[in-house]
């Protein structure tokens, strides 16, 4: 690390002008949640894995800010040389620079790796003390970086409309509806879940993530898709005439932009494409249809450079909502999915019960006692690497698997608290029977993507461990049961899954509850159920996908967290009070809650009743995948309880 912070403070002093700050984000050119190996810029200066970050080198300091997911992580893999900045507790990064950096200061960022909300921000932070925000023309880290990954060249595979549900053309006129409503005449789309789900295409260029590393941009009588040409078939290409969309070279969009701002792009399709609804009256105030939208959360500054600021749109992109808005034929997928792939988890813990009492002498799943400490050989023990890769051959031996939907976090005792722990070969640990085990994991199917967590005990748990698991689970159930006013967001929310813990004086450092992607990312927006301010943004609605995942994590011990899929539907209820309608949710997540960690006395009747009601459903959904051996198994985990226990 020190080579690289020296090589990029020689770069930063002769760059011009001279940089006193060098930003790194975590992010890409579409400002991803999870990048490209090769886009892993701000991972490369720091030597921190996680996913979200930022990093700021000056001419005698290393920082790196990131939120309450990683702190235990960020700490582990920072060198001396690096200061931790923890978000929510320590200042934020613009204020940090304004506050510590000097007059005039230069800060240098690559402006593709940057959205403009983020660099407004910025900006408007440095005006304090006349600091100035320098767009790199290339980005430093990329002079570094030696060897740095090739780019992905993976084909571009369109997505049959039997899994998606709607067609382009569907979804090509009800954006240009939304265009007009808002007198726009074109939307420039960044955020590669958005081109992929528009376009009904997949990919392979993003691991975990079935995009394609491309733009797009879409006015009132034409659309754009902008890829490297040689991942483009000819059937592809084929398709993409069919619908009228023009592809052109990835490196294209920069100047396109440009074409676009002074209303001189234009697609050799625009006269197949005009959709004359949408473009109706467009021209009656040229003043007001004169602008261009742009979402400041995925468009990078670079592109809104090219923008007269004066015409721009500035606000989510509508495809985001309605991707978000699952379709039938979506939602059907999604709960096949499920199925398939909790059937891989139930038969994971059945194999994985079996080696921790065989190796281990583990008590096992059923049973509470101390393991009889046998030690299995170098060969056969088992890590949390090894069993996570048995995990996710169970899922890709079911139908439609294309690949997991995020690393797998498989982590027992002290490294279940880091809260997205991912097991490195060298170093992760070894199964522990007498320690809690915690399994994040997910995986992407053509019809459905999954994410679902399981927190087990194959020993004799402590009274806390299982007060702990108790409150989870009650916060667990308590969001999953809710029903609410539409309107409701997931601000308003996210109590009811942390009130149990508060009870006991506990919370936990992440939100509660995200989107999840159709064969798309499993981190999706643009609603989520969060205690931070941006949860308020969208509320709820009919047909969205949201997960249900509050946990525990006491540092240096063990960690705890429970997580189900939800789908948001209309509920009936007996009034309706101010003609809002309500909503409530449902489960398509299926796997046994591990009923040894629930001190059942705590529960109430009605969440043992939900209790037993949902491990009985379990039993039933998942019985056609399981063999006798899994079955006798999944009887003994869904077996009813009672409050009496």
């Amino acid at each position: 690390m020190s080579e690289i912070l020296s090589s990029l403070r020689s770069l930063m002093a002769s760059h011009s002008p001279p940089l006193d700050a060098l930003v790194v984000p975590s992010e890409d050119y579409h400002q991803s949640e999870y990048v490209s190996a090769r886009d892993k810029r701000r991972e490369f200066v720091s030597g921190f894995t996680g996913s979200a970050g930022l990093a700021l080198i000056t001419k005698n300091e290393a920082r790196l800010w990131t939120d309450g997911r990683y702190f235990l992580q960020a700490m582990q893999q920072l060198s001396d040389e690096w200061t931790l900045m923890r978000m929510g507790e320590d200042p934020v990064l613009e204020v940090w620079m304004s506050d510590n950096l000097p007059e005039e200061a230069s800060i240098g960022v690559d402006p593709w790796c940057v959205s403009v909300d983020t660099a407004n921000r910025w900006l408007k932070c440095f005006v304090k003390k006349d600091q100035k925000l320098i767009p790199t023309l290339t980005d430093l880290v990329d002079q570094v970086w030696k060897n740095r990954p090739a780019s992905e060249m993976s084909p571009v595979i369109v997505h049959p409309l039997e899994f998606a549900g709607r067609s382009v053309s569907e979804k090509l006129e009800d954006l240009r509806g939304k265009l007009k409503l808002e007198s726009a005449r074109g939307l420039v789309i960044a955020a590669l879940d958005e081109v992929a789900w528009l376009y009904n295409i997949r990919g392979t260029d993003v691991a975990y993530c079935p995009v394609v590393h491309a733009f797009a941009i879409v006015t009132s009588d034409s659309a754009f898709l902008y890829v490297d040409k040689k991942k483009v078939s000819n059937e592809a290409s084929a398709y993409f005439n069919g619908l009228g969309v023009e592809v052109r070279e990835y490196t294209n969009v920069i100047s396109d932009v440009g074409l676009l701002a002074s209303n001189q792009l234009v697609s050799s399709f625009a006269s197949k494409t005009v959709q004359p609804d949408a473009t109706k009256d467009m021209e009656i105030d040229s003043d007001r249809t004169d602008r261009l939208w742009v979402d400041p959360a995925s468009c990078c500054y670079a592109l809104y450079s090219r923008l007269d600021v004066d015409k721009v749109l500035l606000q989510p992109s509508p495809l985001s909502l309605s991707k978000a808005l699952k379709n039938p034929v979506e939602l059907e997928g999604l709960k096949k999915a499920h199925v398939r792939d909790g059937a891989a988890v139930v038969q994971y813990l059945v194999w994985l019960d079996k080696q921790m009492q065989e190796l281990y002498g583990a008590s096992g799943y059923f049973l509470e006692a101390k393991a009889n400490k046998k030690k299995p050989t170098e060969t056969s023990k088992l890590t949390e690497l090894t069993v996570s890769d048995k995990l996710e051959s169970l899922r890709a031996a079911k139908e439609h698997f294309r690949g997991l939907s995020f690393p797998t976090i498989s982590s027992v005792g002290s490294n279940a608290a880091i809260i997205h722990y991912s097991p490195e070969p060298e170093v992760c640990a070894e199964m522990d029977p007498d320690k809690i085990y915690l399994c994040d994991s997910g995986a992407q199917y053509l019809d459905g993507t999954t994410d679902i967590t399981r927190t087990v005990h194959f020993g004799k748990p402590s009274a806390h461990e299982k007060d702990c698991y108790t409150a989870v689970l009650k916060g667990h159930v308590a969001l999953g049961n809710a029903r609410f006013p539409k309107g409701t967001n997931g601000y308003t929310l996210d109590i009811l899954a942390r009130a149990p813990l508060w009870k006991y004086g506990l919370d936990y450092r992440h939100g509660t509850g995200h989107g999840v992607g159709s064969y798309l990312c499993v981190h999706e927006g643009p609603h989520q159920v969060s205690f931070r301010p941006s949860a308020r943004n969208v509320p709820l609605q009919a047909t969205m996908t949201v997960t249900d995942e509050p946990g525990y994590y006491e540092d240096g011990n063990f960690g705890i967290r429970l997580e189900n899929v939800l789908v948001v539907n209309d509920a009936k209820t007996e009034f309706n009070f101010g003609d809002k309608g309500y909503l409530q949710f449902e489960h398509i997540t299926w796997a046994p809650y591990q009923v040894k960690l629930i001190d059942i006395k705590q529960l109430t009747h009605e969440e043992v009743d939900w209790l037993n009601t949902y491990h009985a459903q379990c039993k039933d959904i998942l019985a056609p995948f399981m063999n006798q051996t899994e079955m006798e198994w999944l009887k003994k985990a869904t077996e009813p309880v009672s409050v009496s226990a």
